[in-house]
């Protein structure tokens, strides 16, 4: 749906029922007014034009009160009715200057008609008014050509001045290039339709949209080729559009659907047929429904986490999110909340030279005792915590944990480890994680250059450009960057050149047949040449028994991790461990 077909967007219930209201009750006022300063007193007036004016401020007081809750219809009937009580007023009024007092009012609903209504509607509301006057007019003998033509060039004047001014507001939350609501238009369309549901309870839906390899476009056949590709999508799904709906663009290539009266499985088809009308350009959803107590943030939140699942995990295709609120979901929320005294924590695990074992780093790993479950893994809650939208807190603890124990660990030990710490492309997709990462730094007074960013493979395959962009932005406050579960995937090995990179992890699937397979071991050898061709480091992960250490050794691996070295373990733990090796014996 585009703009220009629907209401001006200052065109909210609230705004609407507060604006009519009180017109409509300042105009009884002014009634009132006018009958105490009528020559010979109220007796000179009909009894019922007496009762109108105080009746009318009533009513515009009520609909100031409770006419948020009823149509938008409902009110450009008000406005027609209150037009022809206007001139029925009009022309009983005693006075002539009384009757061109009271026409003149017809300004305001005018005015209002443009101001939240379409504009055929307002056109046709105008001409009515005209016609109202000038049948008033007509019928009293004691009018002038003179005032009437004054009042008609009110109305006309006002009521186009505000049509031009609303249709300006409109334009607004437009996007120039497809027509279609942009991203304050549809925030704002966002928050009436959370409005809406919540008070009448029908279901609403919204759904994120994002074009597959949309750069790769611009970049090959030039900007001009994708702002047509822009306008074709916004065209083609325009017209599948089901009632009610709202497609904005949000900028770049990502677009947003309001569905309301759609729970989460009719707006999964919406977003299927939408993506089955244009075959030749891929495209990535997600998709959620209103949950209870959600705020309009937290709808499109849950559906940014479903279209940030679709991408992790092969794009060109769309995902629901699964449902807000889970009980564990609830508890996290609490721990976090309280923070270690909350069953949070983090282990830290060493990184060591394979060939003398020495612990040169430590990697932290997020912990949470549930206060009637007990260990919970963080398979199970980390996903909880994307899905939920508290990764941002959750990380935010981990990263000053994380912090904090390291410090603690090499001031008791001497040791001038450095500290790393994973990070899920969600974090790195908010603009504002790199600052919160420096700040945490500060805060703690451990060394950005003692500080590695873990991220997944997945993730680099994926190659969000806000999220390159704040590996880069951190690289350059001189922390360092490692890709996880290296040689699992299959796209990120052409892109070590590019991307900010330090230091490979090698899965440790890897590491694990290096002494079972003499093509392991010859290709480990080829990953290691690599990465010093690439000035990278390579940290191989899952070093179980001592076969697989002396391999690495003798391949001349620099560093390695897993339980042959150390379990990771609290801080205390390990500050006793090493402390324990350095200790001379006797």
């Amino acid at each position: 749906m585009q703009i220009s077909r629907m209401a001006p967007e200052l065109a909210t219930p609230r705004l609407v029922a507060r604006t009519a209201g009180l017109l409509t009750a300042m105009g009884g006022l002014a009634a009132v007014a006018l009958l105490l300063g009528t020559p010979g007193g109220l007796g000179e007036v009909p009894a019922w034009v007496v009762v109108l004016g105080p009746t009318t401020s009533l009513v515009g007081l009520a609909v100031m009160r409770w006419g948020s809750r009823v149509r938008l219809g409902w009110f450009q009937a008000l406005l027609a009715v209150g037009s022809v009580g206007i001139g029925v007023f009009a022309y009983q009024a005693p006075t002539a200057d009384g009757l061109v007092a009271v026409l003149a009012l017809s300004a305001f609903s005018s005015m209002a008609a443009f101001l939240f209504f379409p504009l055929l509607w307002a056109l046709g509301f105008l001409g009515q008014v005209l016609v109202t006057v000038a049948v008033v007019v007509h019928l009293r003998d004691d009018v002038s050509t003179g005032p009437a033509v004054v009042i008609c060039v009110l109305v006309l004047g006002s009521a186009g001045a505000m049509g031009v001014l609303a249709r300006r507001a409109a334009t607004a939350g437009e996007d120039a290039l497809t027509g279609l609501a942009n991203r304050r238009g549809f925030d704002e369309a966002l928050d009436s339709a959370v409005h809406a549901a919540v008070r009448t309870g029908e279901p609403l839906s919204a759904a994120l949209f994002d074009l597959d390899h949309f750069k790769a476009v611009n970049d090959a056949r030039g900007h001009a080729a994708g702002d047509e590709m822009l306008r074709e999508v916004a065209a083609s799904w325009g017209r599948l559009l089901p009632a009610r709906a709202l497609l904005a663009r949000h900028g770049g290539d990502e677009f947003s659907l309001l569905l309301p009266g759609h729970d989460g499985g009719r707006a999964l088809a919406v977003a299927e047929t939408l993506r089955a009308a244009l075959p030749h350009i891929a495209t990535s959803v997600g998709v959620a429904q209103l949950a209870l107590g959600d705020a309009p943030s937290d709808l499109m939140r849950r559906a940014d986490a479903a279209l940030y699942r679709v991408k992790s995990f092969g794009r060109g295709r769309s995902e629901l999110d699964a449902g807000a609120h889970s009980p564990l979901a609830r508890d996290l929320a609490a721990a976090l909340s309280a923070g270690r005294s909350g069953g949070l924590g983090v282990h830290l695990q060493p990184v060591v030279t394979p060939a003398d074992g020495g612990v040169v780093g430590v990697e932290a790993l997020v912990r949470w005792t549930h206060a009637e479950r007990g260990v919970v893994p963080p398979a199970e809650f980390v996903p909880v915590a994307e899905q939920e939208g508290l990764v941002g807190a959750l990380g935010a603890f981990v990263w000053s944990a994380a912090c904090e124990d390291a410090r603690t660990l090499a001031e008791a030990t001497g040791r001038p480890l450095f500290l790393s710490i994973n990070v899920s492309g969600m974090e790195l997709d908010d603009p504002g994680f790199p600052d919160r990462v420096l700040a945490t730094l500060a805060t703690t007074g451990w060394p950005a250059e003692r500080t590695v960013v873990e991220v997944t493979e997945s993730l680099v395959e994926a190659e969000s450009a806000r999220s390159v962009q704040a590996l880069h932005v951190l690289r350059e406050h001189g922390l360092r960057v490692a890709i996880d579960d290296f040689g699992t995937g299959y796209s990120a090995l052409a892109r070590l050149d590019t991307l900010p990179t330090d230091f490979l992890k090698l899965d440790n699937s890897f590491v694990a047949a290096i002494t079972t397979s003499t093509r392991r071991a010859r290709l480990l050898r080829s990953v290691m040449a690599l990465a010093d061709a690439l000035d990278l480091v390579l940290i191989a992960e899952g070093v179980e028994t001592p076969e697989q250490a002396q391999v690495l050794a003798g391949l001349g691996c620099p560093l390695a991790q897993g339980y042959l070295y150390s379990r990771p373990l609290p801080v205390a733990e390990l500050v006793a461990q090493l402390s324990a090796v350095t200790q001379p014996a006797g």
